[in-house]
C-alpha cells in the first residue's frame, strides 16, 4: 500500500470514529433535513401560486399548522385523554381475560400479586433512580426536538445557500454530480414524505372508522396509533393491531377476529395498493431493506434510529443509484 493510500485509509478510519462519537448531533442534524424537507413542499407549493418570498410562505405554512393542529387537539384531544385513561382501567381486566383464554395460566393470574410484592422501599428506591434516568432522558429527547426544529426552520428559510455549501465542500470535478444529487435526493424524501403522510392519514381514518362501526372500545385511540406506525412499515402495523384486537378481546372472541379481519384487509390494502400507488414516482422500498435498516439503527441509536431509518434509506437508495450503480458499476471494464 502507498503512503497515499495508507494516509487516506486513516482518514476514513479517523472520520468513521469521529462520527460515531456525533452521532446524536448527526442524527439530531438528519432530522432537522427530513423535517425541512417536509415543510419545503408546502412552501414551494406555496410560493408557486402567490407571489410570497420564502420567509412569507414558511410563516404562512407554520401558522395553519399550529391552527390546524390547534383546532384538531381541541376536536380530539378531550376524547382521545378519555380514552387512553379508560385503556389503563382496561389493563387489569385484559390480564385476567388473557389468563382465563389460556386456561388460568399462573404466571398471568399471579400478576396483580407479584407487582404488589415489589411495592416495598428497598424494591422501589431502584426503580425512582431509573425513573428519574427516564426523565432526564425525556428532557434531553425534548431539547435535540427543539434544536431540530430550529434547525429545520433555518434550513427551509434559505435552502440554496445551505446546497451550495454542501456543493463546495465537494471536488472541482464532481461538484454538477453532488448538485444534480442533492435534488434527486430532496425529491425522493419530499415524495416518501407525501406519500406515507397520506397513507399513514387514510389509515388512520378506516381503522377509526371501521373500529366504530364494529362498536369496538377505545376506537379512535387505536385509529390513532394504526396511522402513527404505518411510518414504520413491516414492524409497526403489526404492533398497532394488537390494541384494537386487545380491547376487542374483552368484549368477545367474536369481535377480536372481526377487528383482526378488518385489520388485515386495511394492512394488505395499504402496504400492496395505497402505498405503492403513492410512491410510484419516487422510491418504493424493499420490505427487507425497511426491515433491517429499522432493527440496525434501533439497536446502534434506539427509537430515533428506528423513526429515522426509512428516511435514510430513501436517500440511501438514491445515492447508491446515482453513484454506486450509474458512476462506478455501470462503467466498470
Amino acid at each position: 500500500m502507498t503512503l497515499r493510500g495508507l494516509v487516506g485509509l486513516l482518514a476514513l478510519v479517523v472520520l468513521g470514529l469521529l462520527a460515531w462519537e456525533l452521532r446524536w448531533v448527526l442524527l439530531v442534524l438528519f432530522g432537522a433535513v427530513v423535517l425541512a424537507v417536509a415543510l419545503d413542499v408546502p412552501v414551494t407549493w406555496l410560493r408557486r401560486i402567490t407571489p410570497m418570498n420564502r420567509p412569507q410562505a414558511l410563516v404562512v405554512v407554520v401558522s395553519l399548522l399550529v391552527i390546524g393542529g390547534w383546532q384538531l387537539a381541541e376536536l380530539l384531544l378531550p376524547e382521545l385523554l378519555e380514552q387512553v385513561q379508560q385503556f389503563t382501567q382496561l389493563i387489569p381486566a385484559l390480564l385476567r381475560r388473557l389468563g382465563e383464554l389460556a386456561g388460568g395460566v399462573a404466571s398471568l393470574s399471579s400478576l396483580e400479586e407479584r407487582l404488589t410484592s415489589f411495592a416495598t422501599f428497598d424494591k422501589l428506591q431502584p426503580l425512582g433512580g431509573q425513573l428519574l434516568g427516564v426523565a432526564g432522558g425525556a428532557a434531553a429527547g425534548t431539547v435535540q426536538l427543539l434544536l431540530m426544529v430550529l434547525l429545520a426552520l433555518l434550513l427551509v428559510l434559505d435552502p440554496r445557500s445551505h446546497q451550495r455549501l454542501v456543493v463546495a465542500a465537494t471536488p472541482a470535478h464532481f461538484r454538477a454530480l453532488a448538485t444534480e444529487l442533492l435534488g434527486a435526493c430532496r425529491a425522493a424524501l419530499g415524495g416518501w414524505l407525501a406519500g406515507m403522510t397520506l397513507s399513514a392519514l387514510a389509515v388512520f381514518l378506516l381503522t377509526w372508522a371501521g373500529l366504530a362501526a364494529l362498536k369496538v372500545p377505545l376506537a379512535l385511540l387505536s385509529g390513532l396509533v394504526c396511522g402513527l406506525l404505518t411510518f414504520v412499515p413491516t414492524i409497526g402495523p403489526t404492533a398497532a393491531t394488537l390494541l384494537p384486537l386487545a380491547v376487542a378481546l374483552l368484549v368477545s372472541p367474536g369481535l377480536a377476529l372481526q377487528v383482526l379481519i378488518l385489520r388485515l384487509v386495511l394492512q394488505n390494502g395499504e402496504a400492496f395498493l395505497l402505498t405503492p400507488l403513492l410512491l410510484s414516482r419516487t422510491v418504493n422500498l424493499l420490505p427487507t431493506v425497511a426491515l433491517m435498516a429499522q432493527l440496525s439503527l434501533g439497536a446502534l441509536l434506539g427509537l430515533p434510529g428506528v423513526l429515522l431509518a426509512l428516511p435514510l434509506v430513501v436517500v440511501l437508495q438514491v445515492i447508491s443509484q446515482r453513484v454506486l450503480v450509474e458512476q462506478i458499476m455501470d462503467r466498470w471494464l
